[in-house]
Protein backbone atom coordinates (compact mmCIF):
# COMPACT_ATOMS: atom_id res chain seq x y z
CA UNK A 1 0.00 0.00 0.00
CA UNK A 2 1.34 3.34 -0.70
CA UNK A 3 1.10 6.78 1.85
CA UNK A 4 -0.08 9.86 0.44
CA UNK A 5 1.55 12.39 2.17
CA UNK A 6 -0.36 15.07 0.61
CA UNK A 7 -3.38 14.12 2.29
CA UNK A 8 -4.36 15.48 5.77
CA UNK A 9 -3.08 13.81 8.85
CA UNK A 10 -6.66 12.47 9.69
CA UNK A 11 -6.53 10.87 6.08
CA UNK A 12 -3.04 9.53 6.75
CA UNK A 13 -3.88 8.17 9.81
CA UNK A 14 -6.66 5.96 8.48
CA UNK A 15 -4.13 4.95 6.00
CA UNK A 16 -1.35 3.72 8.22
CA UNK A 17 -3.67 1.99 10.13
CA UNK A 18 -4.96 -0.38 7.40
CA UNK A 19 -1.45 -1.21 7.14
CA UNK A 20 -1.68 -4.14 9.78
CA UNK A 21 1.94 -3.75 11.47
CA UNK A 22 1.47 -6.08 14.68
CA UNK A 23 5.19 -5.79 16.81
CA UNK A 24 7.88 -8.17 14.53
CA UNK A 25 5.75 -7.79 11.37
CA UNK A 26 6.53 -4.10 10.39
CA UNK A 27 8.15 -4.96 6.84
CA UNK A 28 5.27 -3.46 4.77
CA UNK A 29 4.83 -0.63 6.65
CA UNK A 30 8.11 0.28 6.76
CA UNK A 31 8.11 -0.31 3.09
CA UNK A 32 5.42 1.83 2.45
CA UNK A 33 7.54 4.69 4.93
CA UNK A 34 10.46 4.27 3.17
CA UNK A 35 8.63 4.90 -0.32
CA UNK A 36 6.62 8.14 0.36
CA UNK A 37 9.87 9.45 2.51
CA UNK A 38 12.43 8.61 -0.58
CA UNK A 39 10.28 10.77 -2.48
CA UNK A 40 10.91 14.21 -0.79
CA UNK A 41 14.41 15.94 -2.21
CA UNK A 42 15.24 18.02 1.31
CA UNK A 43 15.13 14.77 2.95
CA UNK A 44 18.40 11.93 3.69
CA UNK A 45 16.78 8.62 4.06
CA UNK A 46 18.34 6.01 5.73
CA UNK A 47 17.29 2.47 6.83
CA UNK A 48 17.93 0.38 9.51
CA UNK A 49 15.93 -3.10 9.75
CA UNK A 50 12.07 -2.34 9.72
CA UNK A 51 13.66 1.60 11.41
CA UNK A 52 13.46 4.29 8.74
CA UNK A 53 15.08 7.77 9.69
CA UNK A 54 15.00 10.90 7.73
CA UNK A 55 17.15 13.89 8.16
CA UNK A 56 17.34 17.36 7.07
CA UNK A 57 20.87 18.70 7.06
CA UNK A 58 20.36 22.30 6.51
CA UNK A 59 22.86 23.60 8.74
CA UNK A 60 20.56 25.01 11.85
CA UNK A 61 22.33 25.41 15.18
CA UNK A 62 19.38 23.39 16.82
CA UNK A 63 18.86 19.68 15.93
CA UNK A 64 15.66 17.64 17.22
CA UNK A 65 14.35 13.95 17.29
CA UNK A 66 10.43 13.36 16.31
CA UNK A 67 10.03 9.84 16.63
CA UNK A 68 6.98 7.25 16.67
CA UNK A 69 7.07 3.12 16.58
CA UNK A 70 5.00 1.73 13.50
CA UNK A 71 3.96 -1.57 15.43
CA UNK A 72 1.12 -2.31 17.39
CA UNK A 73 0.07 -4.61 20.28
CA UNK A 74 -2.07 -8.03 18.09
CA UNK A 75 -5.11 -7.13 16.17
CA UNK A 76 -8.48 -7.43 18.38
CA UNK A 77 -11.84 -7.33 16.12
CA UNK A 78 -10.65 -3.40 15.24
CA UNK A 79 -9.67 -3.49 11.69
CA UNK A 80 -9.88 -1.71 9.54
CA UNK A 81 -9.95 2.16 10.89
CA UNK A 82 -13.60 3.41 10.97
CA UNK A 83 -14.26 7.48 11.23
CA UNK A 84 -17.40 8.43 13.65
CA UNK A 85 -17.93 12.20 13.74
CA UNK A 86 -15.11 13.46 15.97
CA UNK A 87 -13.52 9.92 16.10
CA UNK A 88 -11.08 7.96 14.55
CA UNK A 89 -11.58 4.34 15.57
CA UNK A 90 -9.26 1.05 15.19
CA UNK A 91 -5.88 -0.50 16.09
CA UNK A 92 -3.24 2.04 16.39
CA UNK A 93 -5.18 4.83 15.82
CA UNK A 94 -4.21 5.98 19.79
CA UNK A 95 -0.89 4.13 19.92
CA UNK A 96 0.47 5.42 17.85
CA UNK A 97 -0.64 5.96 14.16
CA UNK A 98 -2.05 9.43 14.78
CA UNK A 99 1.24 10.43 15.90
CA UNK A 100 2.70 8.66 13.09
CA UNK A 101 0.85 10.54 10.66
CA UNK A 102 1.40 14.13 12.18
CA UNK A 103 5.51 13.31 12.19
CA UNK A 104 4.79 12.53 8.29
CA UNK A 105 3.10 15.24 7.52
CA UNK A 106 5.76 17.45 8.76
CA UNK A 107 8.50 15.78 7.23
CA UNK A 108 6.58 16.41 4.16
CA UNK A 109 5.07 19.97 4.24
CA UNK A 110 8.26 21.47 6.29
CA UNK A 111 10.76 21.28 4.17
CA UNK A 112 12.89 24.06 5.94
CA UNK A 113 12.44 24.35 9.84
CA UNK A 114 13.90 26.58 11.62
CA UNK A 115 16.05 23.37 13.37
CA UNK A 116 17.33 20.71 11.74
CA UNK A 117 14.86 17.85 12.61
CA UNK A 118 15.57 13.95 12.54
CA UNK A 119 12.29 11.94 11.88
CA UNK A 120 12.36 8.63 12.89
CA UNK A 121 9.92 5.80 12.36
CA UNK A 122 10.79 2.60 14.46
CA UNK A 123 9.63 -0.89 15.40
CA UNK A 124 8.62 -3.48 17.75
CA UNK A 125 8.23 -1.03 20.46
CA UNK A 126 5.03 -3.21 22.13
CA UNK A 127 7.64 -5.88 23.09
CA UNK A 128 10.45 -6.93 24.92
CA UNK A 129 13.25 -4.44 24.73
CA UNK A 130 15.83 -6.44 23.01
CA UNK A 131 13.77 -6.02 19.47
CA UNK A 132 13.31 -2.42 20.30
CA UNK A 133 13.95 -0.63 16.88
CA UNK A 134 15.66 2.51 18.59
CA UNK A 135 17.57 0.34 20.92
CA UNK A 136 18.88 -1.38 17.77
CA UNK A 137 19.96 2.17 16.05
CA UNK A 138 21.70 3.01 19.00
CA UNK A 139 23.42 0.20 18.68
CA UNK A 140 24.11 0.32 14.86
CA UNK A 141 24.05 4.29 14.25
CA UNK A 142 24.52 6.11 17.16
CA UNK A 143 25.10 9.15 15.54
CA UNK A 144 21.59 9.19 13.74
CA UNK A 145 19.76 9.79 16.93
CA UNK A 146 21.78 12.26 18.15
CA UNK A 147 20.08 15.57 18.97
CA UNK A 148 20.02 18.49 21.28
CA UNK A 149 16.10 17.44 22.09
CA UNK A 150 13.82 14.74 21.13
CA UNK A 151 9.55 14.10 21.07
CA UNK A 152 8.47 11.01 21.19
CA UNK A 153 4.95 11.09 19.57
CA UNK A 154 3.27 8.98 22.48
CA UNK A 155 -0.65 9.41 22.73
CA UNK A 156 -0.02 12.15 25.31
CA UNK A 157 -3.97 14.00 25.39
CA UNK A 158 -1.95 16.42 22.80
CA UNK A 159 -0.72 17.89 25.60
CA UNK A 160 3.03 17.06 27.37
CA UNK A 161 4.20 13.85 29.08
CA UNK A 162 7.48 14.64 30.92
CA UNK A 163 9.31 11.60 31.72
CA UNK A 164 8.50 7.97 32.06
CA UNK A 165 8.46 5.12 34.61
CA UNK A 166 10.82 2.12 33.93
CA UNK A 167 9.59 -1.03 33.74
CA UNK A 168 10.81 -4.83 35.05
CA UNK A 169 9.48 -8.28 34.82
CA UNK A 170 10.17 -10.91 36.90
CA UNK A 171 9.64 -14.26 37.50
CA UNK A 172 8.41 -16.13 41.09
CA UNK A 173 8.86 -19.10 41.26
CA UNK A 174 7.26 -21.73 43.70
CA UNK A 175 8.54 -25.41 43.72
CA UNK A 176 6.78 -28.18 45.35
CA UNK A 177 7.03 -32.15 44.76
CA UNK A 178 4.44 -34.37 42.08
CA UNK A 179 2.77 -36.59 43.38
CA UNK A 180 -0.12 -38.25 42.04
CA UNK A 181 -3.50 -36.44 43.04
CA UNK A 182 -5.42 -39.48 44.79
CA UNK A 183 -2.36 -39.22 46.93
CA UNK A 184 -1.55 -35.91 47.65
CA UNK A 185 -0.36 -35.73 50.69
CA UNK A 186 2.58 -37.38 49.37
CA UNK A 187 3.82 -34.44 47.64
CA UNK A 188 4.01 -30.68 47.92
CA UNK A 189 1.80 -28.64 45.27
CA UNK A 190 3.17 -26.02 43.68
CA UNK A 191 0.53 -23.87 42.49
CA UNK A 192 -0.83 -23.83 46.27
CA UNK A 193 2.48 -22.43 47.05
CA UNK A 194 1.91 -18.85 44.64
CA UNK A 195 -1.00 -18.04 46.97
CA UNK A 196 1.72 -16.25 49.23
CA UNK A 197 3.15 -14.48 45.98
CA UNK A 198 -0.80 -13.21 45.12
CA UNK A 199 -1.32 -12.43 48.58
CA UNK A 200 1.65 -10.49 48.84
CA UNK A 201 0.71 -7.99 45.33
CA UNK A 202 -2.81 -7.56 46.91
CA UNK A 203 -1.29 -5.94 50.03
CA UNK A 204 1.18 -3.99 48.51
CA UNK A 205 1.29 -0.39 48.69
CA UNK A 206 1.66 1.85 45.91
CA UNK A 207 4.76 4.46 46.08
CA UNK A 208 3.69 7.70 44.64
CA UNK A 209 6.56 9.99 44.55
CA UNK A 210 6.82 13.84 43.63
CA UNK A 211 9.34 14.84 41.16
CA UNK A 212 9.99 18.03 39.42
CA UNK A 213 6.47 19.04 40.42
CA UNK A 214 4.71 15.66 38.92
CA UNK A 215 3.33 12.82 40.72
CA UNK A 216 4.37 9.68 39.88
CA UNK A 217 2.34 6.35 40.31
CA UNK A 218 4.38 2.88 40.71
CA UNK A 219 2.50 -0.35 39.88
CA UNK A 220 3.31 -4.04 40.81
CA UNK A 221 1.02 -6.56 39.30
CA UNK A 222 1.53 -10.40 38.47
CA UNK A 223 0.54 -10.63 34.55
CA UNK A 224 0.92 -13.93 33.50
CA UNK A 225 0.67 -17.83 35.87
CA UNK A 226 1.64 -21.19 34.58
CA UNK A 227 2.21 -24.24 36.78
CA UNK A 228 0.85 -27.76 36.32
CA UNK A 229 1.36 -31.20 34.96
CA UNK A 230 -1.54 -32.94 34.48
CA UNK A 231 -4.95 -33.92 35.85
CA UNK A 232 -4.06 -35.96 38.34
CA UNK A 233 -0.60 -34.97 39.43
CA UNK A 234 0.59 -32.86 42.14
CA UNK A 235 2.27 -29.82 39.91
CA UNK A 236 6.08 -29.27 41.26
CA UNK A 237 6.28 -25.81 39.66
CA UNK A 238 4.29 -22.50 39.27
CA UNK A 239 5.77 -19.52 38.02
CA UNK A 240 4.26 -16.01 38.42
CA UNK A 241 5.31 -13.07 36.10
CA UNK A 242 5.18 -9.73 37.41
CA UNK A 243 5.60 -6.31 36.00
CA UNK A 244 6.71 -3.50 38.44
CA UNK A 245 6.30 0.08 36.69
CA UNK A 246 9.13 2.00 38.78
CA UNK A 247 9.00 5.94 39.08
CA UNK A 248 11.77 7.56 37.38
CA UNK A 249 13.83 8.33 40.55
CA UNK A 250 14.82 4.95 40.55
CA UNK A 251 17.10 3.43 38.62
CA UNK A 252 16.69 -0.61 37.13
CA UNK A 253 19.09 -1.70 40.01
CA UNK A 254 17.45 -0.25 42.39
CA UNK A 255 14.15 -1.38 41.14
CA UNK A 256 15.42 -4.90 40.90
CA UNK A 257 16.60 -4.76 44.51
CA UNK A 258 12.80 -3.48 45.88
CA UNK A 259 11.01 -6.95 43.96
CA UNK A 260 13.41 -9.37 45.16
CA UNK A 261 13.11 -8.10 48.82
CA UNK A 262 9.22 -7.66 48.19
CA UNK A 263 9.41 -11.06 47.32
CA UNK A 264 12.08 -12.28 49.40
CA UNK A 265 12.06 -16.59 50.13
CA UNK A 266 11.09 -16.93 46.65
CA UNK A 267 13.24 -17.87 43.58
CA UNK A 268 13.14 -14.62 41.14
CA UNK A 269 14.42 -14.07 37.52
CA UNK A 270 14.46 -10.91 35.91
CA UNK A 271 13.59 -11.64 32.43
CA UNK A 272 12.84 -7.67 31.10
CA UNK A 273 14.07 -4.29 32.14
CA UNK A 274 14.08 -0.77 30.91
CA UNK A 275 15.10 2.38 33.00
CA UNK A 276 12.89 5.51 33.22
CA UNK A 277 13.70 8.81 32.82
CA UNK A 278 13.19 12.17 34.97
CA UNK A 279 11.56 14.75 33.63
CA UNK A 280 14.13 17.11 32.67
CA UNK A 281 12.10 19.92 32.81
CA UNK A 282 14.53 22.56 33.80
CA UNK A 283 16.60 21.90 30.86
CA UNK A 284 16.12 24.88 28.42
CA UNK A 285 14.96 22.67 25.10
CA UNK A 286 12.31 20.96 27.46
CA UNK A 287 10.88 24.48 28.23
CA UNK A 288 10.99 26.43 25.36
CA UNK A 289 8.88 23.29 23.77
CA UNK A 290 6.68 23.25 26.75
CA UNK A 291 6.25 26.85 26.48
CA UNK A 292 5.17 26.67 22.24
CA UNK A 293 2.60 24.00 22.69
CA UNK A 294 0.40 25.59 25.32
CA UNK A 295 2.55 25.48 28.62
CA UNK A 296 0.58 22.15 30.47
CA UNK A 297 2.87 19.35 31.81
CA UNK A 298 1.28 15.48 33.05
CA UNK A 299 3.69 13.06 34.04
CA UNK A 300 4.08 9.91 32.31
CA UNK A 301 2.96 6.95 33.86
CA UNK A 302 3.78 4.28 31.14
CA UNK A 303 7.64 3.42 29.31
CA UNK A 304 8.50 5.28 26.51
CA UNK A 305 11.32 5.63 24.80
CA UNK A 306 11.90 8.95 26.24
CA UNK A 307 14.20 6.95 28.57
CA UNK A 308 16.21 5.82 25.73
CA UNK A 309 17.09 9.22 24.61
CA UNK A 310 17.86 10.36 28.05
CA UNK A 311 20.81 7.69 28.46
CA UNK A 312 22.42 9.39 25.35
CA UNK A 313 22.24 12.64 27.08
CA UNK A 314 19.24 14.08 25.06
CA UNK A 315 16.55 15.58 27.13
CA UNK A 316 13.24 14.12 25.69
CA UNK A 317 9.22 14.80 25.77
CA UNK A 318 6.00 12.09 25.23
CA UNK A 319 3.47 14.85 22.99
CA UNK A 320 1.14 13.13 21.11
CA UNK A 321 -2.53 12.63 19.99
CA UNK A 322 -4.51 10.17 21.77
CA UNK A 323 -5.68 9.24 25.50
CA UNK A 324 -2.93 6.79 26.40
CA UNK A 325 -5.78 5.10 28.73
CA UNK A 326 -6.64 3.83 25.74
CA UNK A 327 -3.67 2.27 24.35
CA UNK A 328 -3.86 -1.60 23.92
CA UNK A 329 -8.08 -1.86 23.89
CA UNK A 330 -10.14 -2.68 21.65
CA UNK A 331 -12.36 0.18 21.56
CA UNK A 332 -9.18 2.17 20.89
CA UNK A 333 -9.87 5.53 19.25
CA UNK A 334 -8.20 9.16 18.93
CA UNK A 335 -10.09 12.13 18.74
CA UNK A 336 -9.58 14.29 15.23
CA UNK A 337 -8.92 17.14 17.00
CA UNK A 338 -5.85 16.02 18.98
CA UNK A 339 -4.00 15.08 15.35
CA UNK A 340 -5.00 18.30 13.67
CA UNK A 341 -3.39 20.47 17.18
CA UNK A 342 -0.20 18.08 17.41
CA UNK A 343 0.25 19.06 13.91
CA UNK A 344 -0.43 22.60 13.78
CA UNK A 345 1.66 23.66 17.07
CA UNK A 346 4.52 21.55 16.27
CA UNK A 347 4.12 23.06 13.16
CA UNK A 348 4.49 26.35 14.66
CA UNK A 349 7.17 25.53 17.05
CA UNK A 350 9.17 23.69 13.73
CA UNK A 351 8.95 27.45 11.26
CA UNK A 352 8.76 30.28 14.18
Amino acid sequence: MQLDLTADAVTLTEQLVNIESVSLHEREIADAVEEALGALSHLTVERVGHTVVARTDLGRGERVVIAGHLDTVPVNDNLPARRDGALLHGLGTCDMKGGDAVLLRLAATVPEPVRDVTYILYEAEEIDAKYNGLRLLAEARPDLMAADFAILMEPSNAVVEAGCQGTLRVEVRTTGERAHTARSWRGVNAIHGAAEVLRRLNEYDARTPVIDGLEYHEGLNAVFIRGGVAGNVLPDECVVEVNFRFAPDRSEAEAETFVREFFDGFDVTLTDSAPGALPGLDLPAAKAFVEAVGGEVNPKFGWTDVARFSGLGVPAVNYGPGDPMLAHKQEEHVPVEHITRCEDRLRRWLTS
